[in-house]
């Protein structure tokens, strides 16, 4: 019986250990999510700003004297 138990003690102890770096990891991998999100406004934010200035500036062009 105590072979048993401590048997069940050292499953324990790994389950344990793994559950702390799964944890770990999950809350890694959530800082890059964020981050990756942050970095995706920013340039979504940045390609609509070059758009509506290539528009607006499109518009703003003259004919060249060629014509």
């Amino acid at each position: 019986m105590e072979d048993r138990i401590t048997e069940l003690e050292i499953k324990l102890s790994f389950q344990e250990e793994l559950l702390e770096t799964l944890n770990q990891t999950v809350i890694r991998q959530q800082q890059q999510m964020d981050l990756l999100q942050q970095q995706l406004r920013v340039l979504y934010q940045q390609v609509k700003n070059y758009a509506g200035a290539t528009d607006s500036g499109m518009q703003q062009q003259e004919i060249p004297p060629h014509y």
